[in-house]
């Protein structure tokens, strides 16, 4: 077999397998509510990959415009799957009472207090700059954009 050096490809295949050891691991047949940790984890991760598609997207669409398309509909859809996340964290039970917080919590600026939300953050500074890539219509349509072949 032929050396290889270390490229940023060689890690992709270990945080997917990191990430299926996680889930064998850590999470339980059954039903069980996820934590807010393991939500607030989730989400870092949907937005580090969405940065890579991001890249990947922003290299390749001047070259080839269809695959660029397909990235860039996939960068949208981590995007929502993050969005899904961070309102999912926002109705997880809190973790010192127990308590589920109801519908309107979220609403106000800092539902919370600082400390816990570093989801809010992470996720609002990655709005800003989703907001500068997309249109709002992107980002709330089930079609994530014209693809071409």
């Amino acid at each position: 077999m032929p050396a290889t050096t270390a490229t940023a490809q060689d890690f992709v295949p270990y945080a997917t397998a990191a990430i299926d050891f996680h889930r064998a691991l850590n999470v339980p047949a059954g039903p069980l509510v996820s934590s807010r940790a393991e939500l607030d984890s989730l989400h870092a991760h949907l937005v580090a990959l969405h940065g890579l598609l991001d890249a990947h997207a922003r290299r390749t669409s001047p070259l080839l415009p269809g695959e660029g398309d397909h990235l860039k509909a996939a960068r949208t859809r981590l995007w929502q799957a993050a969005e899904h996340v961070h309102a999912a964290y926002h109705t997880a039970p809190r973790p010192d009472s127990g308590e589920v917080p109801g519908p309107d919590s979220c609403r106000t600026r800092l539902p919370e207090g600082g400390p816990e939300l570093t989801i809010c953050r992470r996720h609002l500074e990655t709005a800003r700059l989703v907001r500068r890539s997309s249109t709002p219509a992107d980002l709330h349509s089930p079609f994530t954009g014209l693809v071409r072949h």
